[in-house]
C-alpha cells in the first residue's frame, strides 16, 4: 500500500530546517531517509524502498501492529478523557502490568514518556525520606528533562562548561570489557559495587544523604553494557543501608526484550527487586505513554508532601487500551520467546564473525539487546569510531538501519522490533561480514590468532596483557605494498571526512573531537 507524500524530500528538509529546532538531530544528516510507512520490522521511504529496522525498540511488537492500531482506534471512537474519572481500562491495565512484576511493586503512576517517568521516580525518591543525593552511572542517559540531564553524563559530558550538580555522584559503569574491572578480575561485581559504597561514605562525610541509586538494568546509550551478576544486589544493600532507594530504568530494555525474563532487572536473580521501576518506549509501541511502578510504602510517603499528583494524559483510556493490546500481542505471538531464540542465534552469528574479523573486539547481549564493540587494537581496545560509522552508512546503502553508541560511538547497537527473525539476522550479519572484510583489507588488518568465545550475558577467561587485563586476540597490521597503502589512505580520508561531518552535526561533541584528533 502506497503512502501519500505531501512534499518532495528536498522540500521536507527545507521546512525542517526552517521550523524545527536545530538541536533536533536526524539520522544520516548528509542524506536523511524520508520514511512514509512501516510494518513489522520494515520501514519504507517515499520511493518505496524497504529498510530492515534493527534499531527501533519503540515499535516493540512491530511497526503499526494491527491489533495495537485497532485497540487505539476503537477506544478513541468511544472515549478519551483524564484519569480523574473512573474507567476500567486504567485499573485493568495496572493489574495486568503488575502481574509481570514482583508482588511488592504494586502501585502505578501513568505518565507519557520515559523522561517523565524518570523525573517522577526522582520525586518519589526525594520525598521518601527527604534525602537529596543521587548516584548514577558513567555514560548513563535517563531523559531530556532538566532533572534528568543532571543525572545523564552521556549528555552533560559533552558540555565543557556544564555546571555539575553537587547532589549528583557518578559511579563507574559496570563494564567488564572496557571498564576499570574487567572479565579477568576475580570479582568485578563486588569491585564495582564497592565504588558505590565509597561514594556513599564520602557523601555522608560531607553531611549529605543518599536519596537513590538510578541505573538502566542494562546500559543502552552507554554501549550495550551487561553488568556482572550480583552487582545490583550488592549496590542495593549499600544504598538501602544508607536510607536510599533503588530505581531500575527499564525504558529501553523492558517488556521481554532480554528473552529469558520480562524485565531486564530480573536477569540478576530473584533476590534483587528494585524499589521503583520506570518504563517507556516499548510500552505503547509508539504511542506516547509510560509508567512508574513502586511499593506501597514509597507511594504513601509521596502522599505526605500534601501535593496532589495529576497528569492530564497519563493513564487515559486510549493509552491504556493500547498498553493492554501490546501485552496481548507479546503473549499471543510469543515475542519474548522469539527474542530469546533469535537473540541467541544473532549472538552466535556475531561471535563467528568475531573469530574472523579483527575489528570486532567484543560481542555481548541478552535476547534482542545486542552490542558489537569495534576496536582497532584488541590489546589497547582503541575505539574504532570512524569504522563503526562506516559500517552504519554502508548498511544504509544496503537498506539496513543500524546505529552506533557508547562513550566512543563505536558499539553497533541491535535493538530491533521483537518480530525480528533469524532470516533478518542472517541478512544483516552477512552484510556486516562483507563490509568489515573490505574495511580490514583496505586498512591492512588481520587477526594474529583466533579465539573461541561464547556469550549470553557472559564473559570468558583469556590470557592477560602487561597490565594484568585478559585480552582478546591482538590486531596486527600486514605489510602490504603500495596498493594496500593507497587503499588505506583513501579509507582514512573517508573516515576523517565522516567524523568531521559527525562533529558538525553533533554541535561539537567533545568525544568526537578527541577521536578526530587521534587519527
Amino acid at each position: 500500500m502506497a503512502a501519500a507524500v505531501i512534499f518532495e524530500k528536498s522540500r521536507t528538509i527545507d521546512l525542517r530546517k526552517k521550523h524545527i529546532g536545530p538541536s533536533c538531530k536526524i539520522f544520516f544528516s548528509h542524506d536523511p531517509i524520508k520514511i512514509v510507512r512501516a510494518k513489522g520490522q520494515y520501514m519504507h521511504d517515499e520511493n518505496g524502498c524497504r529498510y530492515l529496522d534493527c534499531i527501533n525498540n519503540v515499535a516493540h511488537v512491530g511497526h503499526c501492529h494491527p491489533d495495537v492500531v485497532q485497540a487505539g482506534a476503537r477506544q478513541m471512537e468511544q472515549l478519551n478523557t483524564n484519569s480523574r474519572f473512573l474507567h476500567d481500562n486504567l485499573v485493568l491495565y495496572a493489574q495486568r502490568l503488575q502481574a509481570t512484576l514482583p508482588d511488592k511493586l504494586s502501585v502505578c503512576y501513568f505518565v507519557n514518556s520515559g523522561s517523565e517517568a524518570n523525573d517522577l521516580a526522582l520525586r518519589l525518591a526525594w520525598q521518601y525520606r527527604g534525602h537529596k543525593d543521587i548516584i548514577t552511572l558513567e555514560n548513563a542517559y535517563h531523559g531530556h528533562l532538566s532533572s534528568l540531564i543532571d543525572i545523564s553524563p552521556y549528555k552533560f559530558h559533552q558540555l565543557s562548561d556544564a555546571e555539575h550538580n553537587p547532589f549528583v555522584h557518578l559511579a563507574s559503569s559496570p563494564d567488564v570489557y572496557r571498564g576499570k574491572y574487567r572479565a579477568d578480575h576475580a570479582d568485578p561485581a563486588t569491585a564495582y559495587a564497592d565504588e558505590v559504597k565509597d561514594i556513599i561514605e564520602k557523601v555522608h562525610k560531607k553531611g549529605g544523604k543518599i536519596a537513590a541509586f538510578i541505573a538502566e538494568s542494562l546500559q543502552s546509550c552507554g554501549g550495550q553494557v551487561i553488568p556482572p551478576m550480583g552487582y545490583f544486589q550488592q549496590v542495593s544493600k549499600h544504598v538501602r543501608e544508607a536510607g536510599g532507594l533503588i530505581i531500575a530504568d527499564e525504558v529501553q530494555v523492558g517488556f521481554g526484550r532480554v528473552g529469558t525474563h520480562f524485565w531486564a532487572f530480573q536477569l540478576q536473580g530473584d533476590d534483587y527487586v528494585p524499589d521503583i521501576v520506570t518504563m517507556g518506549k516499548p510500552i505503547g509501541n509508539g504511542h506516547p505513554m509510560s509508567c512508574v511502578v513502586t511499593t506501597k510504602e514509597v507511594a504513601e510517603a509521596f502522599m505526605t508532601s500534601g501535593m496532589e499528583y495529576f497528569n492530564t494524559f497519563g493513564g487515559n483510556p486510549v493509552s491504556c487500551a493500547i498498553g493492554l493490546a501490546v501485552l496481548d500481542v507479546i503473549e499471543k505471538e510469543d515475542l519474548q520467546g522469539n527474542a530469546l531464540r533469535v537473540g541467541r542465534y544473532l549472538i552466535n552469528l556475531l561471535q563467528q564473525q568475531k573469530e574472523k574479523h579483527p575489528l570486532i573486539g567484543d560481542v555481548r547481549g541478552c535476547g534482542l539487546f545486542v552490542g558489537v564493540e569495534l576496536v582497532r587494537d584488541r590489546l589497547k581496545l582503541t575505539p574504532a569510531t570512524a569504522e563503526a560509522q562506516e559500517v552504519i552508512y554502508k548498511l544504509k546503502e544496503d537498506y539496513i538501519l543500524l546505529s552506533a553508541d557508547g562513550p566512543h560511538r563505536n558499539v553497533l547497537k541491535f535493538k530491533p522490533p521483537m518480530c525480528f527473525t533469524m532470516a533478518d539476522a542472517d541478512l544483516v550479519v552477512e552484510k556486516i561480514d562483507h563490509i568489515l572484510t573490505e574495511l580490514e583489507a583496505a586498512l591492512g588488518l588481520k587477526l594474529s590468532t583466533t579465539v573461541n568465545t561464547e556469550n549470553e550475558c557472559r564473559k570468558v577467561s583469556l590470557p592477560t596483557d602487561e597490565n594484568g587485563h585478559r585480552y582478546r586476540s591482538g590486531l596486527v597490521h600486514s605489510r602490504g605494498g603500495s596498493l594496500q597503502q593507497t587503499k588505506h589512505l583513501a579509507y582514512m580520508q573517508h573516515f576523517v571526512k565522516q567524523l568531521i561531518t559527525d562533529v558538525i552535526d553533533s554541535g561539537g561533541d567533545r568525544i568526537l573531537w578527541k577521536r578526530l584528533f587521534s587519527l
